[in-house]
């Protein structure tokens, strides 16, 4: 009998197809959907530093106007009977959806800061996330802020964001780093679990309409896939951590080549958005007729099986492919 089973971030999952963080995750009903249709833990959509900072900011205020002038300002507070903060929000869904589903459910961050909003991890942790996926949205545009001094705020959040949560953490990260694979080794130094490779930049777009930048969604391909797998191998036992290849994962394919790079989960999001749930036990089905079609028990068989460690030609992953791809066109 076929063994799917991986372990990511010490959870052991039933199969490597996880979903990653999109709007799926905001109804239970599309979450238990999810796990019907066979992915192994669901990634919720991510709670910004922004969010949590905005709506500080926003109690703050009302908390403190017209106390300098009226001794009715008590009148302003608001009803924490029924009043609830967005942050507070989520972490009320999450829970709702943890109790929910019988899967592990991973908490989402995006934020690029230290500061007093970390304490958010902790709250999630709370509210019953198994891990913790810290989303490093971050597009540097000061000419004065260096990538040496970019990637140490990185650490050092990486650092707080430890000291907050006992439960692993992953690191989602851009592929706009200098030298990423010692970066990823420092992340892992700073307590991080598991990379998961790649986020995808939206670029935004020009209406010559109405001239202005607008916002510009476009969900993936599979030929994304490249980067991630690529990188994925390289890293692939020279950095200590678990890897998730996100970015280009739509079909079973896709899902065995994440695994023989060297992942140990395979994340979907657009190809669920695009053709509907269903396609994760289509997905699944695939990966099975394959892996039986080509004598594999396990997916632990294949997993690093072609990276570039493991790999005849390890310089196919570096500058000689580019000279050969060149060559070959």
């Amino acid at each position: 009998m076929l063994d799917l089973t991986t372990t990511y971030l010490g959870l052991k999952l039933k199969n490597p197809l996880v979903a990653s963080a999109s709007p799926l995750s905001k109804k239970v009903e599309s979450a238990r959907q999810l796990e019907d249709a066979g992915v192994s833990a669901i990634v919720m959509y991510s709670l910004f530093e922004e969010q949590i900072i905005q709506e500080s900011l926003k109690l703050h205020r009302d908390l403190t106007r017209g106390t300098e002038s009226y001794a009715e300002a008590i009148s302003y507070l608001p009803d924490y009977g029924t009043y609830s903060i967005g942050p507070e929000s989520y972490l009320e869904h999450l829970n709702k959806i943890k109790s929910a589903m019988n899967i592990p459910i991973i908490g989402s961050l995006n934020g690029v800061s230290t500061g007093g909003w970390v304490e958010y991890a902790r709250k999630i942790e709370q509210a019953g996330a198994d891990a913790l996926e810290l989303n490093l949205y971050f597009l540097a545009t000061d000419p004065e802020l260096s990538s040496a001094e970019l990637e140490a705020s990185h650490i050092s959040l990486v650092k707080d964001i430890r000291q907050q949560v006992s439960i692993p953490i992953a690191v989602k990260l851009s592929p706009f780093y200098s030298s990423l694979p010692h970066f990823a080794r420092q992340l892992v130094n700073a307590g991080a679990n598991g990379l998961v490779l790649f986020n995808r930049f939206y670029q935004p777009d020009f209406d010559l309409d109405e001239l202005e930048v607008v916002p510009n969604l476009v969900l993936s391909n599979s030929n994304e896939l490249r980067l991630p797998l690529r990188w994925i191998a390289i890293l692939y036992g020279r950095v200590q951590a678990d890897f998730a290849l996100t970015s280009g994962v739509h079909t079973a394919s896709d899902v065995i080549k994440a695994m023989m790079a060297g992942a140990r989960v395979a994340m979907v999001a657009s190809e669920f958005l695009q053709r509907g749930i269903g396609r994760a036990s289509e997905i699944l089905a695939d990966v099975q007729h394959w892996m039986e079609e080509h004598e594999y028990a396990s997916i632990q068989q294949m997993q690093g099986s072609m990276s570039q460690q493991a790999v005849a030609e390890p310089a196919a992953f570096e500058r000689a492919n580019y000279m050969r791809a060149l060559s070959s066109y």
